[in-house]
This record gives C-alpha cells, sequence and structure tokens, in this order.
C-alpha cells in the first residue's frame, strides 16, 4: 500500500489516464481486481472551484499492484515448431511474465472508482486496460460512511460463482480451471452491475454485453443490442474456527452467429495428371453461393460454489472449495459455441474441486481436480452408425508455495491433463496426457 502525499494524490490520476492512452490493447486472457479497500488522505482544492470557500470533499486514494513472473519447466505438448496457419510458436517451455498490474482506487464521498492496467509478455510484448469502474455508494441513515449497497458502470468484474470472484494474486493454484476459464473468459464485461447485502447475505446482479475481455470473437464489444443478465446470490457465516461461503448464479443471455458474404463461381484447374497441360476433364467449377444474414441464438448457465475454512491448530487455515456450472451455448473461451453452425444447442458441463493446506508459516501445499466438457450431446459415426463421444477433458494439479507473505510467494505447479478426443499415429481415437510443471514468483505491494 502507497500512501500518496497531499500534492501528488491529484497528479497520480491524471497520469496514469495519459499513460493509458498511449498503451495498445491488452493481450491478456484472464484479469482480476486488486482490493477495493482506500487510504483516506485530504483533498487539495482544485484551482477551477466555483468558490475560493468552499470545502473540499475528502478523498482517499490507494496505489497497489503486483508482478507474476513464470516460467513453464516441463511442458509435453511442447515442439520446436510455429503453428502454419498464425506462425506462433509451439514452444511452451520457456520463461514469460504472466501479469504485472498497477491498480488504483479512488474514493470520493459517495462516488468510489478504479482504474487498473496490466502488462504482460504471454503472447508477446502488450498492455492496456482491465478494470475501469465508476461507482455510486448508498450510505446507511446514520450517515457513519459505511456503505451497504453499490452502483458500479464500466469495466467491472462478472458476478458469478467463487473462481470468477476471485482475486487472481489471491488464487493459490497459477491459473483458474478449464470450466471457468471456458465460459467466462478474461472475468471483465461492460456494463452495470448494482450490489448489496444484509447481514450474512451478499447479492450482485449485472447487465453486460456479454462479450467478456478474453472472448475470441468480440472481446469487450457488443455485436448485437441484447444484453446478459448475470448475478449471484450469496451467504456467509462462521462459528468458532469454520467459517463457510456458499451461493448460486444464474445467467441469461443472447449469442451471436457472423453472416457470410456472397461468393461468385470460380473456375479450378486440377493438374491430376501432372503434366502441366490444362485437359477438359480437369476444370471444375465451384459454384457461389448467396450471402447468409447474421443470427442471434439464445445462452444461459446456472451455477453453485461453496467452500469452508478451517482453522487447524498447528498447522494453520484448511480451505476446501467446490463449484459447479450447468450451461447451454455459452463458452466463449475454450471452443466457443454456435449453435446455428452446428444445428444444435451445445451443452457444457463443468465442476472443480480442490484444498488448500496451510503448513504452518511459511509453506502450502493444495490439489485440484477440474472437469469440463463443451458438449454433452457429441457424437460421432463409427461403422455406419452414430455412437455418442466423452468429450471432456480433465486434469489433476498439485502445488506447493513457499510463502514470505499472504501475497508474496514462489509457487511450483505440476498438472496432468488428459483429452479423451486425442488420435494415435495410427489415427485411432485415443485418450492422450500430457504433463506441464510450472513455477511462478509473485510479488505484491
Amino acid at each position: 500500500m502507497t500512501k500518496l502525499p497531499r500534492w501528488l494524490a491529484p497528479g497520480v490520476a491524471a497520469s496514469l489516464v495519459a499513460t493509458l492512452a498511449a498503451w495498445p490493447a491488452a493481450a491478456s486472457d484472464d484479469a482480476e481486481a486488486p482490493p477495493a479497500a482506500v487510504v483516506v488522505a485530504p483533498a487539495t482544492p482544485s484551482p477551477s472551484s466555483s468558490s475560493p470557500s468552499s470545502t473540499p470533499l475528502p478523498v482517499g486514494v490507494r496505489l497497489t499492484g503486483y508482478v507474476q513472473a513464470d516460467g513453464t519447466l516441463h511442458d509435453a505438448s511442447s515442439q520446436d515448431e510455429v503453428d502454419p496457419s498464425t506462425g506462433a510458436p509451439l514452444n511452451q517451455t520457456r520463461y514469460f511474465i504472466r501479469r504485472a498490474r498497477l491498480h488504483l482506487d479512488i474514493d470520493h464521498a459517495r462516488m468510489s472508482g478504479s482504474l487498473e492496467l496490466d502488462g504482460n509478455t504471454v503472447n508477446g510484448s502488450a498492455a492496456g486496460l482491465i478494470d475501469a469502474e465508476v461507482s455510486v455508494n448508498a450510505r446507511t441513515p446514520d450517515e457513519t460512511g459505511r456503505a451497504w449497497g453499490y452502483a458500479t458502470i464500466g469495466l467491472l468484474r462478472t458476478p458469478w460463482g467463487y473462481e470468477v470472484n476471485q482475486r487472481d494474486q489471491d488464487r493459490f493454484f497459477l491459473e483458474r480451471s478449464s470450466v471457468s476459464r471456458a465460459l467466462f473468459p478474461g472475468v471483465f464485461d461492460l456494463g452495470v452491475r448494482l450490489r448489496g447485502g444484509w447481514r450474512f447475505i451478499d447479492a450482485q446482479i449485472a447487465m453486460v454485453n456479454g462479450d467478456p475481455l478474453g472472448e475470441r470473437a468480440f472481446p469487450v464489444q457488443d455485436p448485437n443490442h441484447a444484453k446478459d443478465i448475470v448475478g449471484r446470490l450469496g451467504v456467509s457465516g462462521a462459528r468458532g474456527r469454520v467459517a463457510f461461503a456458499a451461493g448460486v448464479s444464474g445467467l441469461t443471455g443472447t449469442g451471436f452467429h457472423r453472416g457470410t458474404p456472397e461468393t461468385k463461381d470460380v473456375l479450378v484447374w486440377r493438374d491430376q495428371n501432372e503434366d502441366g497441360i490444362v485437359e477438359l476433364s480437369e476444370i471444375q467449377v465451384i459454384s457461389g453461393s448467396a450471402a447468409t444474414p447474421s443470427v442471434n441464438f439464445h445462452r444461459f448457465a446456472l451455477g453453485a460454489d461453496a467452500r469452508v475454512r478451517i482453522a487447524l491448530p498447528r498447522l494453520g487455515a484448511l480451505e476446501i472449495v467446490g463449484e459447479a456450472i450447468w450451461a447451454t451455448n455459452l463458452d466463449r473461451g475454450l471452443a466457443p459455441a454456435d449453435p446455428v453452425a452446428t444445428g444444435r444447442d451445445l451443452r457444457e458441463r463443468g465442476w472443480v474441486a480442490g484444498f488448500v493446506q496451510a503448513l504452518g508459516k511459511w509453506f502450502a501445499i493444495g490439489g485440484r481436480y477440474d472437469r469440463y466438457d463443451p458438449d454433452a450431446d457429441a457424437s460421432e459415426p463409427r461403422a455406419l452408425v452414430v455412437v455418442p463421444v466423452d468429450a471432456h477433458d480433465a486434469a489433476w494439479t498439485a502445488t506447493a508455495a513457499w510463502r514470505w507473505s499472504e501475497l508474496d510467494r514462489i509457487v511450483v505447479e505440476y498438472q496432468h491433463l488428459t483429452n479423451p478426443l486425442g488420435r494415435t499415429a495410427a489415427g485411432l481415437p485415443a485418450t492422450l496426457g500430457g504433463e506441464t510443471v510450472m513455477v511462478r514468483g509473485q510479488i505484491a505491494w
């Protein structure tokens, strides 16, 4: 936490906005916001104030950040080659900056805001905007300043489940599970959000574009006028050494299928006998096609999450987490769903369960299993018969960390992946596996 001097506070936001305007778009596919707490400092009166005697409103400013430097020590899928379609290297055994973030929080009486910038080298050097919010805070009747509700507009966190709401620097495992990255890529989306709570209840609901930061087709844009409605209702409590939290989430919205332009007839020559001479039998006409319009389609999702934290004597805290999601036509990250192209709805199913156990003050271990099926109704023809296909992929993850503090740590992670849609060298269906070993250094301020 950095407490800014009173003469510097007004200039920080202006400097960051100027820097943001000169930066290119970010290539990161995942973004998480730092805490919203602020450090209260008196505001310097603006030179443009309407009255010299006007009383300045109190302003709280907090500047935080963190860096995650990663190294992939082993990846069974790596090859010393490039992708022929994109030209991107296929080697994944490398060192890179996963996230380097700066976050600014501002609290100005009943209004507050946040701004976050990201730099990374995941797909080359890139930098850009991750989070930008403006909120109006509701106050208690006695005006004590304790907010019980917020209304927010901007590039904001999608109110869904546990993993999407978890701050990236707080997550013990290196990345989110497959189902979370597939259905909510990039976490942040443009829209408006209402949040409130009473005692042990927390409720959030948002109207968003439906094209989050990490979506493949239209990231942080919106190709149709329809908006997605997404929300979560959660409860939490504690008794003795045990604390718990649980919630249910829901989403309903509209996806977009891109239309195609018209094409003309094309004359093609295939030199079948390879004699270099054009023959009539080698000439083929490929007929053109009429343009097809873009089409909207419906998508929805339901989710449930729960976590329990137990303070064990001598060892430390044990946290157990579970989350499950049922969705239709919602995949926007790993295998984008397009029911118009497939001619049927795509049912997505996924769940994740894991634990983290502290081993005293300095060490912690954790394990996680996540499973994601992008098409629960997948099938393929075999010997003139259509048979169902198990299209899910799964990952076993084991993680160990040395922690200097809650956020400063060195993490080593092993992950075993399974792919039931793999093929052998002979082209036969097979379940293939792969291993990845990674290390991460993280420091926060």
